[in-house]
């Protein structure tokens, strides 16, 4: 699969852990993503958590080959990812005052 830089994917590994991240950069055998998360089944439904709970998650690198899938990530995951990494909240809707 050709990854674009700057896109939000899902990504299934051959371990089964789903992860959602950002790539930044593809070399030969290797994806370098930011943010890795992985999906985690709780309560109140599908959650995001840290992949690495001791690392800077800023730049990680990811085997290709321990990749099973891949796809761009659906547009409510982009948003809940985002939300996640950058603490913006989306869901508010900006409204522009007429006068």
């Amino acid at each position: 699969m050709n990854y674009e830089t700057g896109k939000i994917y899902t990504l299934k590994l051959n371990s089964g852990e789903e992860l959602v991240a950002k790539i930044l950069k593809t070399e030969f055998g290797t994806l370098q993503v930011s943010h890795p998360l992985s999906m985690a089944m709780s309560q109140q439904g599908i959650q995001m958590v840290p992949s690495l709970f001791s690392a800077d998650l800023k730049n990680v690198d990811i085997n290709t080959a321990s990749i099973a899938m891949s796809t761009e990530a659906r547009d409510d995951v982009v948003k809940a990812y985002t939300e996640a990494t950058t603490g913006l909240d989306l869901s508010t809707a900006k409204q522009m005052l007429q006068g």
